[in-house]
């Protein structure tokens, strides 16, 4: 009985139409359920941040499986990435628990973050055709070893992805195409979904260890994204990517904007 009350439809239908983009096109949950959560529901930031990357493990968990492995996760890259984005992580959770207390500057800093990756990430989400065209034009006879900038990529994403919940999807797939040109783009973004769960598991746990996830909110979004998702990943193939990939840059600009006019009007 208490289960049904805590139900919120509104929640669960913001869950449901994210979870389908998530399938849809395989941007990161972060960059659409955060901004949601901030501007419409009213969530603080921090805990924006920690439910959504709980959020966001478990429905990029059910997309994976829906999509299927296929062979498509080059756990050599996979590992340069974790190598550094697991201390990124954990050393960002840990300083978060340090100032978190200091909600007004903490606040302020995660709208800033927040609103310039959302920004970016609508960009790269626009041209991403155009810099995959680009990158495999570029690809060398012999490519060069990449290690140490995987690493390092790897540790800007930990750390954004633990701030924001944003960095994991559409940049951490476009630096890797600019990385390894001469890997299929569906290796590129297996690898990335494959290092993007349990990092945003890390993520959440901490957030979860310091106080910010909402329980509730987490399994209302959920009671809707797990079947959004599945049906996003299933009619991933047959979507009009011309139309889907501007209507969602649009969507990622417009939050960016208003997240970080809601900054600067509080104040840093």
């Amino acid at each position: 009985m208490h289960l049904l009350h805590a139900i919120d439809p509104l929640r669960a239908f913001a869950g449901l139409v994210v979870g389908l983009l998530v399938g849809l096109t395989g941007v990161g949950g972060g960059s659409l359920m955060t901004p949601l959560l901030v501007l419409m529901f009213g969530v603080a930031p921090q805990t924006a941040v920690g439910t959504d990357l709980l959020y966001a493990a478990l429905t990029k968990s059910a997309g994976s499986a829906v999509h299927g492995w296929r062979e498509t996760v080059d756990w050599k890259i996979f590992r340069r990435l974790a190598s550094g984005s697991i201390p990124g992580a954990l050393v960002t959770l840990f300083v978060l628990a340090q100032v978190g207390k200091i909600n007004g500057h903490t606040q302020h800093v995660i709208l800033v973050v927040l609103g310039v990756m959302l920004g970016l990430t609508g960009v790269i989400v626009l041209f991403q055709a155009q810099i995959i065209a680009w990158a495999a034009a570029r690809a060398p006879a012999n490519p060069r070893p990449v290690v140490l900038p995987t690493v390092l990529l790897g540790l800007a994403i930990g750390v954004l992805v633990s701030i924001s919940s944003v960095g994991a999807g559409a940049i951490g797939v476009t630096a890797l195409l600019l990385m390894y040109p001469g890997l299929p783009v569906s290796r590129i973004v297996g690898t990335d979904i494959a290092h993007a769960v349990p990092l945003a598991f890390l993520g959440g746990f901490g957030h979860w260890l310091i106080g910010d996830v909402n329980g509730v909110l987490l399994a209302n979004l959920l009671i809707g994204s797990i079947p959004g998702v599945i049906i996003g990943s299933v009619l991933s193939s047959r979507a009009p990517d011309g139309l889907l990939r501007p209507a969602l840059a649009v969507v990622l600009a417009l939050s960016a904007w208003q997240l970080l006019v809601k900054a600067f009007m509080h104040g840093g």
